[in-house]
């Protein structure tokens, strides 16, 4: 299943909020169109929302008008500016809003939209790239007869290729390697219920699901030989934002000795972010807490607060795992040092981290 597609001038995505029953694909034409179908979480996971904010910029050019027109490199911007916005703590979108309109910088507009389309795809190919460094360096990290839990969703639905955290799953299972994994279902949208498992079901992996609740006592009962998360964004200290109950799991994993790894792209790592603390934490509708689809089970007019991350301190994290493979502690050394590479594109453009 590819996530997302640029053809012929439009970015085709498939639904996540139809799977596992229904398998859609919609094609979008304009910012706002990518815009509601990433706030909605149809297109979703950090990877491929880098890439959304890639291909989106490139829409945003296609559609503010004329480039002979002297507003129109200020309509692009607003378009591209308004993407970004759409998930604040997926820190991938704004990156890849910013990849692509550092790449218009000196040319002329008549030129704007065929350039973005050509940094898009060059993300586009990096990002599959990665995908496949990850998972080869994450799976050496498995065994044959082992038991693996993960949350949420880091498959190939999150990412154009393989995955992250699931990637490395896919890849310990491709080299052979016997092991069953445990799913948190993932409240409140049931992103490992709905897609985790129907991805390692596809992929003929061994697979149970379990509630978020059941995590630690899994651990206590059943043995976890390690726990594989993704991250939509990392601070410089290692502290990583994940989908919420991510924290809760660490603290279990650190209890019973079981390694707490995540697995991102370089892409992820927030430059500007010096920790936790600095990472926006985006808050959802409390309705998602109330029920699920035409369902509802809690009363009408109940209070909820429902963030959609939670922040993993880095002293609960043994490694982060990356394209350039293992970043281990002491986490900060590690980070600058792998950011430092020529062919790592993470610094912000300026302004645009600040205005989104």
């Amino acid at each position: 299943m590819e996530s997302l597609t640029w053809v012929d001038g439009a970015l085709e995505i498939i639904d996540q909020t139809q799977l596992p029953d229904h398998s859609l694909t919609l094609r979008l034409t304009s910012v706002a169109d990518l815009r509601e179908a990433i706030a909605t979480l149809r297109l979703r996971g950090a990877p491929a929302l880098g890439l959304a904010g890639a291909w989106g910029t490139a829409l945003a050019c296609r559609e503010a008008g004329s480039p002979l027109d002297s507003r129109y490199p200020e309509r692009v911007r607003g378009l591209a500016l308004e993407l970004a916005r759409a998930r604040p703590t997926a820190v991938n979108l704004a990156w890849g809003v910013e990849q692509v309109l550092a790449s218009l910088s000196g040319l002329e507009p008549g030129r704007w939209t065929a350039e973005a389309c050509v940094t898009a795809a060059r993300l586009h190919e990096a990002d599959r790239a990665a995908g496949r460094a990850m998972s080869a360096a994450g799976a050496d990290l498995l065994h044959a007869g082992g038991r693996y839990l993960t949350h949420c969703n880091a498959g190939p639905l999150a990412t154009s290729g393989v995955g992250t955290a699931l990637g490395v799953l896919l890849e310990g299972h491709r080299r052979g390697l016997d092991f069953e994994v445990l799913v948190d279902e993932t409240r409140p949208l049931l992103q490992g219920a709905r897609l985790t498992t129907l991805e390692l079901q596809q992929a003929g992996i061994r697979v149970r699901l379990i509630t978020d609740s059941m995590a630690a006592f899994a651990m206590q009962r059943l043995g976890v030989d390690g726990v594989f998360i993704g991250a939509d964004r990392i601070a410089l200290n290692g502290d990583t934002a994940n989908k919420i109950g991510s924290y809760g799991l660490a603290l279990a994993a650190k209890a019973h000795g079981v390694p707490f790894r995540v697995v991102a792209p370089l892409s992820t790592i927030d430059g500007q972010c010096p920790d936790g603390r600095a990472i926006p934490i985006e808050e959802r509708d409390a309705a998602e807490l109330l029920g699920y689809g035409p369902l509802r089970w809690a009363p009408a007019g109940t209070a909820a607060w429902n963030p959609a991350f939670d922040v993993v301190p880095a002293e609960l994290i043994q490694d982060i795992v990356t394209e350039q493979g293992l970043l281990s502690a002491p986490f900060p050394g590690a980070i600058r040092k792998a950011l430092a590479e020529p062919a790592i594109r993470t610094r912000t453009v300026q302004g645009v981290q600040d205005e989104v």
